[in-house]
């Protein structure tokens, strides 16, 4: 809070009063619920301009509807209408929407929170405590900017007051000449800091000619003003070709509007192209008559990059949630088909002939799993087994999985750390990482080449661009010398299904498995072209602590020969569920079939001999499958069960107990042996347990 006792303004020069009277000083709004803060700053900012204080947003947009204001000072949190809401009021307003504004928070200096408010649109941020220079001074522009304005206008007004006065009229108006210079110069000051320019523009200049600039020229675009009128057509040459229509159009159309608003991309000296916003308005004299345009050009481009990694973030999470969403249904069909495709091979009599026919519909089924996969992968949803990687180890099964596949003129350049850094990751997954994008290389160097992999070891200490933990990562590298990938497709070729390849060359899904693999690894991918030629991409990934080293993911059992059970499956998707019960016959269970929870529940307790497992299916309707385990529970205390789902990650499978396994669709006849015989493991419940004697019972515990 800004302290108002006892402080020591500062010797700065502020603007002067305005002549007309107390009446037409530029009015500040100071908008905050705390007493105290509006007490200090009316104390700082009293000899500024009138001060108009308002205890919430409500009271500030009344006072709104009575007159006009040089700034807004707008706290950020307040009860009722907060500072966000408020600002996005008073920029909804024709009325208002052109008043500065400037927020006050003790808090929340994230980059999020500041493009919230610049979306808002805030001129700039104050954060409390707020040193009364600072106030002071980032006040007095936008009130010197507001009095100039107002002058202007009465400069209009009084023209014809002084062409009839005396001496002492004329001496009057030298007065106002030399005090409007001087605050022409401090302005020049501050303009000159600030990502804007003024300029003034005859009425009929094709090409732009402006007879006026004030800021700093060079700064903004790499040339001087010189460059501009020695070449006139500059300005429309170095407009974006896809902006330049647009923005003729516009400056055209001024003529009848009185206005110009537009924004462009202009290629600057260094040939970066710059946003900017473009607006200028009509000037008129005493009589009516236009005079010329007096406009502004403002660098928006840092503002536009913030806008633009936002929309894409918002973009890259949205795909995310819809393909994590359709798995379910995919995974159920894939059960189905494949399920079926092996009751087939185990119980049908097969010649050759059909034999192939029915391995070539399993592969394509396995295509599709596959596919969901990989969609998975990118949705940040896909089932992850994370252990320590050595990296010489990874190095010899990625080259023994792509030693057929690169060809003689691609070759493969390693250079590893040895055993100095561990990643703690998914092996298998990283491995598949690594193979798209050594393929995505070779496919870039068609005449051949060197791709080098390698590895790093970095240090984040604070949040990235990324927004990266601290912490310590391994960052694996792969790089090429190959056509690389124009600026503006990078970020593109990171969503699921666009690629820059031949129709029939490319999935589309290479790059996008890569970086959602690696933010669900807990790491970031980042991609760009090389200096000279080629790409690089490099997956960062957290380092594995000391207690990682030697883990290892969990393996599947092999199948586990266990008794006959009385087991009861439940499903809604009849085609999974004959599948899951045809696997179950094979394995000489006996099996009673449910399509619903409620029905489940009737044949559980009519069953003889009493059921010994459940099996059933996650998501359904009315009852789910975690809440027909815990009912039947009620009757059956500790009674196995197995959860079967399509869903992509079975760790936001809430509120189930312990000791209920998770098995995925779709499923092989082993993995579901398997996992019937964990299950077993695990209950204290199940047929077989008086054999496990006390191991059982600890194991339980």
């Amino acid at each position: 809070m800004v302290e108002a006792a006892g402080v020591q303004k500062a010797q700065i020069e502020f603007p002067a009063a305005i002549p007309e009277g107390e009446a037409d000083r530029p009015r500040v709004l100071v908008v905050d619920d705390d007493e105290r803060n509006l007490l200090a700053i009316q104390t700082v900012l009293e000899d500024v301009g009138d001060i108009v204080i308002a205890r919430s947003g409500e009271e500030a947009l009344r006072h709104l509807l009575k007159g006009d204001f040089a700034v807004i000072l707008l706290d950020v949190y307040m009860p009722g209408l907060d500072g966000y809401e408020t600002a996005g009021i008073i920029r909804s307003r024709e009325q208002t929407k052109r008043i500065p504004i400037v927020f006050l928070s003790a808090v929340n200096k994230e980059a999020e929170h500041l493009i919230r408010g610049y979306a808002m649109g805030a001129v700039d941020y104050v954060f409390k405590p707020v040193d009364p220079m600072i106030l002071r001074s980032k006040v007095a522009v936008f009130v010197d900017l507001f009095a100039k304005s107002r002058e202007i206008e009465r400069k209009a007004k009084h023209e014809q007051a002084l062409l009839d006065a005396n001496l002492q009229a004329n001496n009057e108006l030298l007065r106002a000449e030399q005090e409007l210079r001087r605050a022409e110069q401090r302005q020049a000051a501050i303009i000159g800091s600030l990502p804007i320019l003024l300029y003034l523009e005859p009425l009929v200049c094709d090409p732009r000619c402006p007879t006026f600039v004030s800021g700093n020229f060079e700064a903004m675009t790499g040339y001087t003003l010189p460059d501009v009128f020695e070449t006139p057509t500059l300005w429309s040459e170095q407009l974006h070709h896809e902006d330049r229509d647009r923005v003729l159009r516009a400056i055209g159309e001024r003529t009848a509007s009185g206005r110009l608003s537009v924004e462009y991309r202009w290629r600057c000296k260094d040939g970066s192209f710059k946003h900017f916003h473009d607006q200028a308005v009509l000037l008129r004299d005493a009589d009516g008559n236009p005079l010329e345009y007096a406009g502004t050009l403002t660098d928006v481009t840092e503002r536009r990059a913030l806008e633009s990694q936002l929309v894409h973030a918002q973009k890259m999470d949205a795909i995310g949630k819809l393909t994590g969403g359709i798995a379910h249904d995919f995974n159920n069909l894939l059960a189905a088909v494949l399920g079926g495709l092996g009751l087939l091979e185990r119980r049908a009599q097969l010649d050759d002939e059909h034999r192939k026919i029915l391995d070539m519909t399993r592969r394509a089924a396995d295509q599709g799993s596959e596919l969901v996969r990989r969609l998975l992968a990118f949705a940040r949803k896909q089932q992850l087994q994370p252990v320590a990687v050595n990296f010489a180890d990874l190095h010899k099964g990625v080259d023994d999985l792509l030693s057929h596949t690169l060809g003689g003129l691609v070759e493969l350049d390693w250079h590893l750390p040895g055993n100095r850094w561990s990643a703690l990751v998914d092996q298998s997954q990283l491995e598949l990482a690594l193979m798209n994008l050594i393929i995505n290389a070779r496919d870039a160097m068609p005449d051949g080449g060197t791709i080098t992999i390698s590895t790093d070891r970095r240090t984040v200490s604070g949040k990235s661009g990324d927004h990266l933990p601290a912490g310590n990562y391994v960052i694996v590298r792969v790089s090429d010398h190959g056509t690389g990938i124009p600026p503006e497709l990078i970020d593109k070729v990171l969503e699921p299904f666009f690629t820059t390849k031949p129709v029939g060359k490319g999935t589309g899904l290479g790059l996008s498995m890569v970086y959602g693999f690696a933010r669900q690894s807990c790491g970031t991918f980042r991609l760009f072209n090389n200096q000279n030629a080629g790409m690089t991409a490099e997956i960062w990934l957290p380092e594995a602590a000391e207690q990682d080293i030697g883990a290892r993911a969990d393996v599947e059992n092999l199948p586990i020969s266990v008794p006959s059970l009385n087991i009861l499956v439940v499903d809604d998707h009849p085609e999974v569920r004959m599948t899951t019960v045809g696997l179950l016959e094979d394995l000489n269970h006996r099996i009673l079939e449910a399509s619903s929870g409620a029905e489940a529940l009737q044949l559980a307790k009519q069953a003889k001999p009493p059921i010994d497992l459940l099996i059933s299916d996650y998501a359904m309707p009315h009852l789910s499958g975690t809440e027909v385990v815990k009912l039947m529970r009620n009757d059956r205390p500790g009674l196995p069960a197995l959860l079967i789902t399509g869903y992509a990650d079975s760790d936001e499978i809430g509120d189930r107990p312990q000791d209920v396994m998770i098995l995925s669709k779709p499923f092989s006849l082993d993995a579901l042996s398997s996992a019937i015989a964990k299950v077993l493991d695990l209950s204290d419940d199940g047929p077989g347990h008086e054999q496990k004697g006390s191991a059982q019972t600890s194991v339980a515990s």
